[in-house]
């Protein structure tokens, strides 16, 4: 075995992640290694400059069973890129840097902002996140964070 082989903990398919510089927590990340990009759900992108440097602000629904709970977001525009979705097809969107909160490590890492309103999960995390931070179990899910049970009614 290479001595210089480090050891990484384990991610579930899916986790709990928080994005503290964006005032999110708690968010229900699934993993895609066939992503390369993370990505969260935002919905009303505005840019606008700040200090001549361009930023955006954005809403964010950071349950997937609820569009009640709001989070408002402002942050710098590190990019934009063409991206290509799950189904092939191509768009423009913005990519930002923020810190993500997975576990007991933080670090920072570029997100990109799409309207994800009709699909299972607000947020992506993408390989490249990941990468030297975690390996993937797929068979799991919440390794590093605790899931929140659904209050019965």
């Amino acid at each position: 075995m290479n001595d210089r082989k480090k050891h990484y903990p384990s991610i579930g398919w899916r986790e709990r992640v928080s994005l503290p510089q964006l005032g999110i927590y708690g968010i229900t990340a699934k993993t895609d290694t066939g992503a390369r990009s993370s990505c969260l759900h935002a919905f009303q992108v505005d840019e606008f400059d700040k200090d001549d440097t361009p930023w955006v602000r954005f809403g964010v629904h950071p349950s997937r069973r609820s569009t009640f709970d709001e989070v408002w977001c402002e942050a710098k525009v590190v990019d934009k890129r063409l991206v290509k979705n799950s189904g092939g097809i191509e768009s423009h969107r913005y990519f930002i840097e923020t810190q993500l909160q997975l576990g007991d490590r933080i670090w920072k890492t570029e997100i990109s902002l799409a309207d994800r309103e009709t699909m299972g999960y607000r947020m992506l995390l993408g390989r490249t996140a990941i990468r030297n931070h975690y390996l993937v179990n797929p068979g799991r899910s919440f390794l590093q964070s605790r899931h929140k049970k659904r209050k019965k009614s």
